[in-house]
């Protein structure tokens, strides 16, 4: 894999990149999202070396066309455009972006970025296009035409085959940006060499999603210490023991696996939970105290999915200290991963010191981190 890093500015200098980031996030907290804040080491990189970026990016899951056609606008709502975005990033990076939709045909858009004394520009949501979510040819080829290298800098989508992710690098010199590389680079600390205590923490609504990790780390030299189990995940492990969850969310699929986890002594589970209304929505303070006392003696963690409902402030306590007592461990290297875990961390009101790292990968992070090769990745290979 090539790092962009390891160009020099004659590689650089006159040429236009065609950068894939990760711009699926509400717009009201987009000045403070890793995944923005994470790319603009990227895009100044490029600028400082005399290269015009063309940012690349999707947002929501809009209804696509088949083809840019200049008689015919394409008609989506608002809230998935990506035109908020072009004066977001101007702020942050104190220089104009220029926002290109598809009213325009290729000819023209290559023509606006080519003719233009801008050096910045961001084209619409890529989702609008058919071929992206099908990893089409056809439309990476023509994407390719706009630029002249491509940088991935979305770990987040880098396990999804799409055009602007994996067959786009069959056409155009292709390396990892700056955020992809110190990704890769952290999350591979857990996955090769977890120094003990090893403690992965894990929460959420779902366990399908996290059925992957549990495996990857519940044998073998890199098996983890304890699994510290919250969230809705936690009621699947009530249920395999036949015990009652009221209104409780829970996934039926996934209570058979649960079975055989509770076989596994590292598995640990609440022993108290905080209940409304018929509905178990974070862990308890003996739990908690539990939990945290483990966390504090760990040389590793990992954490992926909040303790319970912790969007209402009643049921954020559990998520809160765990937060606190990782961030409190000055002598484990953390990797936290989820957008919600990460604003947990973000919106907690500690100082987070670098042996944290916080991914802007959720489903990404937890598929590398089971082993998972991620199309994404592999096709920088």
């Amino acid at each position: 894999m090539k790092f962009l890093r390891n160009l020099n500015k004659k590689e650089i200098v006159g040429k236009t990149c065609l950068l894939r980031v990760d711009l699926n996030i509400a717009e009201k907290e987009a000045k403070n999202s890793p995944r923005i804040l994470g790319i603009l080491a990227t895009i100044e990189f490029l600028t400082n070396n005399g290269a015009k970026v063309v940012i690349l990016s999707h947002r929501g899951r809009p209804k696509p066309v088949k083809r840019i056609n200049p008689k015919s606008k394409i008609l989506n709502p608002k809230e998935f455009s990506l035109k908020p975005f072009a004066k977001i990033l101007s702020k942050l990076l104190k220089k104009p972006v220029h926002f290109i939709d598809f009213s325009k045909n290729w000819k023209e858009i290559l023509a606006t970025i080519n003719g233009s004394k801008n050096n910045i520009f961001l084209l619409e949501n890529l989702r609008f296009l058919a071929g992206e979510e099908k990893n089409d040819r056809k439309l990476a080829k023509q994407l390719a035409r706009l630029g002249d290298f491509y940088v991935n800098d979305a770990f987040a989508v880098s396990h999804r085959n799409a055009a602007s992710v994996s067959a786009i690098t069959k056409f155009l010199p292709s390396y990892a940006g700056l955020l992809l590389e110190k990704e890769i680079k952290n999350l591979s600390v857990v996955m090769k060499n977890p120094k003990r205590p090893f403690v992965v923490i894990l929460g959420g609504a779902k366990i399908s999603d996290k059925i992957g990790l549990i495996k990857k780390f519940s044998a073998g030299e890199r098996r983890a210490d304890y699994f510290l189990i919250g969230g809705g995940i936690a009621n699947n492990f009530l249920l395999a023991q036949s015990l009652p969850i009221g209104d409780s969310i829970f996934e039926e699929s996934t209570v058979n696996f649960a079975k055989k986890m509770l076989k596994n002594k590292k598995v640990i589970l609440p022993v108290d939970y905080a209940i409304e209304n018929r509905k178990i929505l974070d862990i308890g303070p003996n739990t908690i105290k539990m939990y945290s006392d483990i966390i504090k003696k760990a040389k590793t963690i990992i954490w992926n999915g909040p303790m319970g409902y912790f969007e209402n402030p009643k049921f954020a306590k559990g998520s809160g200290e765990i937060a606190k007592a990782i961030i409190s461990n000055k002598k484990a290297f953390s990797a936290i991963g989820g957008g919600e875990t990460a604003s947990i961390i973000h919106n907690s009101k500690f100082i987070i010191h670098n042996n944290i790292f916080v991914s802007t990968g959720g489903g990404a992070m937890l598929e590398y981190l089971a082993g998972k090769k991620l199309s994404g990745i592999e096709a920088l290979k």
